[in-house]
This record gives C-alpha cells, structure tokens and sequence, in this order.
C-alpha cells in the first residue's frame, strides 16, 4: 500500500492523519464550552429551565468530545518521539517547556472543573457550580493559547539562539510565546471553534424544528446558533483578511502557493478564484481571475507588484496544489457562513425564523461545515509551511527519526485502522446524543408565548403566523 513511500512522507501523513482527527475535537469542546457557559448563566439570570434543559442536553456531548479530544492528542504528541525524534531533540528547549504550560495551566484546570460542571450541581450549589463550567471554558481556551503559541512559533520563530550542537534556545520567552503570528492565528482559530460549534448546534436546532420535536428548546438553540453566525462570520472573514496579510509579510511562499501565483506581477497580480495548478509547467490551467485584485487586497493597491514562485528555488516550495485548493474551501466555506447568517438575518425579520423550512435545512446542510473549514485551514497552514518545520530555520528532512519507511507504514495502517473504530464509534454515539432531544412539556407548549425563545404557539412547526415570533 505504501512501498514507493519514505520515510518522511510516512511520517508526514501520519502526523497529518492523527492531527486531523484530533483538531475536530478541541476545535467543537472550545466552542461548547462556552455555549454552556452562556446557557448556564442565562439560567440562573433569567431562571427559564430551557436553558437548563439544553445545558444538560450539551454538556453530556461536550463529555463524550473532549474525552475523544483527550485521548487523539495524548497518542499524537507519541510521534515527536518516535517519527520526529531529532526534531523534538533541536527544538525541544523551546517548544518543550510551553507544551508543559498547557498541561499545568489549562489541562489540570479543564480536568479539575470537569467533573463538578458533569455531577456536582446539586452538591455545590448553582454559583459554584456556574464558577466550575466557567473554569473549564476558560481552560479550554487557555489551553488553545499555548498550543497555538507553539505552533505559530514554528510558523514565525523568534526570540531564540542557536546551541552549539544546533539546538534552539530561549533568549527572550515574551519573544517565543507572543511572536510576529501568534496573536492573529489565536483570533482566527477561537473564531473559528465558536462558528464551528455555532453550526453544529444550529444543524441539531434544525432538525428537531424540521422533526417537530421539542420545539422550544430546538428553537432557542438554533436561534442563538443564527445569531452566533451573523454576527461573528464577518468578524472571522476580516480576523483572515489581518492573519494573511501576516501571513505575507512572514510567510509569502505560502502566500504565493495560496494565491497561484507561479509567477511574478510587477503591475499588479489578479485574484485566481479558480483553476488547476499545473506545478510542472509552473502555471494555473483554466484560471479563473480577476486582474490586479489580488494586489488590491494584499497590499491595498491595486497595481502593487507581487512576488512569484518564480523567485523561490523549486526545493524551497511548499506542495502548491494542496495549499492552493485548501484555501479556497476555507474561504468558501467562511463566505457560505456569512451567507446563512445574513439568510437567518432575513427569516427573523421576516417572522419566519422558527418556520422556514429552508431555512432550517440549509443550517442542517451547514452542521459539519464548521469542521471542514477547521481541517482546510490547517493544511493550508501546515502544507504552507513546508519544507520546513521551523519555518526558515528547520527543514523537515532534517527533522525526521532514523527510522525505516516499513516501521512507520505498519504503525500508519495501525493508526487508520483503530482510529476509524474508536473514533468513528465516539462520533456515532455523540450523532445519536444529538437526536435525542427530549420532547418539550405540554405544558410549555400550551402556556401562552414563550418569552425566553421569542417562540410563539402560533410560531411553532406546524402553525402559522409567524410575524409574532419575530
């Protein structure tokens, strides 16, 4: 299956393939972790027990993700021990000591909470058990802080010295933890867990309302879901717009693999929408283009020049078929984000939220788009970055334990095949959790409107007049 592979493909893929399946699971625990942080709070200030009974309906989902997210990370940090030995061993001092930052001040702190947000409501009481769920918020997105230090110091490192035997040391640590990308890659990917978790409860919103099952507690969450997607998709597309403008400053190959741009416009690049990168003849087949808007957004002028990869040797390119197709299913899917918060926008207005049947199955399409965008932002970032994995400074063949390609072609189809098990039971039984939504007492449904949902008798599935949900 993998004989024509090395070894440093092998470890590249299988690195790739666990990162994958761990990414999606902080990327949904971040964000619901503060989904239900804002349920719980609005309990205890409003004392509706909708948000109670959706807090209980997530938090158990929320268990089952970050256990998973748990246990993918733990066998992924494994690999910089056996596949990325030497490069554990350079880059060790630096990246060492801020991996144990996230264990002791994030890990332990999510860990410690956990379980009073899980089981201690009616053992501590409603403020301390408020102060628990908000504990494991913070921890999550502490925990996302460091990780994403690390990662952003090997995009743009700083603040080191080299060893004599080639080793990366700390100089200035304000340096290393706060580098040039730090701040604009933690934006962008809090942004991008709470939009994540946003659609996923949106989706599960969306199909009880589409069900008629348990409509005012599927009315309340896809209601903030929609108001979560309208007011921070904008904010995420302007959050990517700052990171690559970073990014060019940084990193312009992985710019230049992004943009297309095998070669080198000196009166202004075109904006390539879509085409086949062709890296033999080093061009972009079928393009797609618009003249000297790309110059327009990356450097505010529309006639600015901008480099190609025709300045770059070929050994210095990143893969640019991946990174140029990755980033424009990020992009898309980020604009088709925006599109359904405007949508929900004009449902609201309209008084058809709650009964828009378009509506509602347009959020259920969108439920995992989330995820994909997270997965297309990352190889972009990751693919981008090569063939180094300390940008500039390490090459990733450099990097790589002295191991033979079948050791690691065994523990790949190891990983595959256990992961998809694990992994793909975990996901089936959270999809099952999901559509278990209780149904909501009669009483509820009976009692005149529902001030808390802004749902209506008359606004709910299977009524009409739906001007007073508005």
């Amino acid at each position: 299956m993998f004989e024509n592979f090395d070894a440093q493909l092998l470890a590249r893929i299988q690195f790739a393939f666990t990162v994958s399946f761990h990414i999606i699971f902080p990327a949904f625990s971040i964000g619901l972790a503060s989904y239900l942080a804002v349920l719980e709070g609005l309990y205890l200030w409003k004392k509706d027990k909708v948000y109670l009974e959706l807090f209980d309906f997530w938090k158990t989902i929320f268990a089952v993700a970050f256990g998973m997210g748990v246990v993918s990370g733990i066998v992924m940090s494994y690999q910089f021990g056996t596949n990325w030995s030497v490069f554990s061993d350079k880059a060790g001092p630096v990246i060492g000591p801020l991996m144990g930052y996230e264990v002791l001040t994030a890990f332990f702190l999510e860990a410690g909470f956990l379980g009073v947000m899980l089981f201690g409501r009616k053992r501590v009481g409603p403020g301390l058990h408020f102060f628990a769920t908000l504990m494991v918020a913070f921890g999550t997105l502490i925990s996302a802080t460091w990780i994403l230090s690390v990662n952003s110091w090997m995009q743009t490192p700083d603040g080191f010295a080299m060893n004599d035997v080639g080793q990366f040391v700390p100089v200035d640590w304000w340096k290393i933890v706060f580098n040039p990308s730090f701040p604009y890659r933690l934006t962008h990917m809090v942004i991008a867990a709470y939009l994540t978790t946003a659609f996923v409860v949106g989706a599960v919103g969306a199909w009880h309302l589409l069900k008629g099952t348990a409509p005012r507690r599927a009315g309340v969450m896809f209601s903030m879901a929609m108001w979560m997607a309208a007011i921070v998709a904008p904010i995420q597309i302007a959050a990517g717009d700052a990171h690559g403008l970073n990014t060019l400053e940084h990193q312009p190959v992985k710019v230049m693999a992004m943009e297309g741009h095998f070669d080198s416009h000196p009166e202004g690049a075109p904006l390539i929408l879509f085409g086949i990168p062709n890296t033999e003849a080093k061009r972009i087949d079928y393009a797609i283009q618009i003249p000297k808007l790309s110059s327009l957004i990356l450097k505010h002028d529309l006639n600015a020049p901008l480099d190609g990869l025709d300045t770059i040797p070929d050994d210095k390119e990143p893969p640019v078929a991946i990174v140029f197709w990755s980033f424009r299913v990020m992009v898309a899917i980020g604009f088709a984000m925006l599109g359904v918060g405007l949508f929900s926008l004009w449902c609201r207005w309209k008084g058809t939220l709650y009964e828009s049947h378009w509506m509602h199955r347009v959020a259920l399409v969108m439920g995992p788009s989330g995820f994909v965008a997270v997965l297309a932002g990352w190889i972009t970032t990751e693919v981008g970055r090569q063939p180094y994995t300390v940008y500039g400074h390490l090459l990733t063949a450099d990097s790589i334990s002295p191991i033979a390609a079948p050791a690691v072609a065994a523990s790949l189809i190891a990983f595959i095949v256990v992961y998809f098990i694990v992994f793909g039971a975990g996901t089936f039984y959270i999809l099952r959790l999901m559509g278990r939504l209780p149904h909501d007492p009669m009483p509820d449904l009976d009692d005149g409107p529902i001030r808390s949902s802004g749902i209506t008798p008359a606004a709910q599935p299977g009524h009409h007049g739906g001007k007073h949900a508005h």
